[in-house]
């Protein structure tokens, strides 16, 4: 029917249409090209983000290469306010916290928690959960340093956590789980990253096995007795 129409009732329904739905014609192209537009802000926005982050995780570096601590610290808090959840935040936490270490560990174990807990990046919360562990045992809190290095699937850092077991064991003066720590450590998932020089050393400066008496061979009793005796046999 339309190819019956003169050109002037064509151009009258036209204009009907457009009357009628030109408007949510305009505002779909509208809504996509705002969308469009959107999505490139938004990774522009992305991208300065990340530059800023960078800058920032840079003058953190710089302060800590130049032993400036507290120029460290205040650099580090900006980053962590306007970048709390930036990977760079929680690169620059470890660096700021590896300062800290002996001068303010308090400080040091908030910052390691921070990148354990926050960051999505295993192998880094992995790192940080190590060096916490050693702050917590620097502070005697060995409990709780030994709670951190509770993991289920440790992989590669099987060893490491072993050793570092190893150590506070050590340091609290249980020397036979130390040693069993240690022993583990040499053949954990991971053990070929250790120095095992240095391993060996820690074992070899452990006092000797305690024995428990209860576990005394059964020809040892006699023995004794007899060598009790001797004297009186003498007189």
């Amino acid at each position: 029917m339309d190819e019956l129409l003169t050109d002037k009732e064509q151009l009258d329904r036209m204009r009907q249409w457009w009357r009628e739905n030109g408007w949510f014609l305009i505002g779909g192209v509208a809504i996509g090209l705002l969308a469009i537009y959107g999505y490139r802000q938004y990774f522009v926005y992305r991208g300065g983000q990340s530059e800023a982050a960078a800058a920032l995780y840079a003058a953190v570096k710089q302060a800590a290469d130049d032993s400036d601590p507290a120029a460290a610290e205040t650099v580090f808090q900006q980053l962590r306010t306007d970048h709390p959840n930036h990977a760079y935040t929680y690169q620059a936490a470890l660096l700021v916290a590896r300062g800290e270490l002996v001068s303010a560990p308090d400080g040091a174990a908030e910052k390691l928690r921070f990148a354990m807990e926050g960051t999505s990046d295993p192998e880094l919360a992995m790192v940080a959960r190590l060096r916490l562990a050693r702050v917590l045992a620097y502070r005697q809190e060995y409990d709780e340093a030994l709670a951190v290095l509770t993991v289920e699937s440790p992989g590669e850092f099987g060893g490491r956590i072993n050793e570092i077991r190893g150590d506070i064991y050590a340091a609290r003066g249980d020397t036979d789980a130390a040693r069993t720590a240690y022993l583990e450590a040499m053949v954990a998932t991971g053990a070929e990253l250790l120095d095992r020089t240095f391993l060996q050393m820690k074992l070899a400066d452990l006092p000797a096995p305690s024995v428990d008496p209860a576990a005394a061979p059964a020809d040892a009793a006699p023995a004794a007795s007899g060598a009790a005796t001797a004297p009186g046999e003498g007189e």
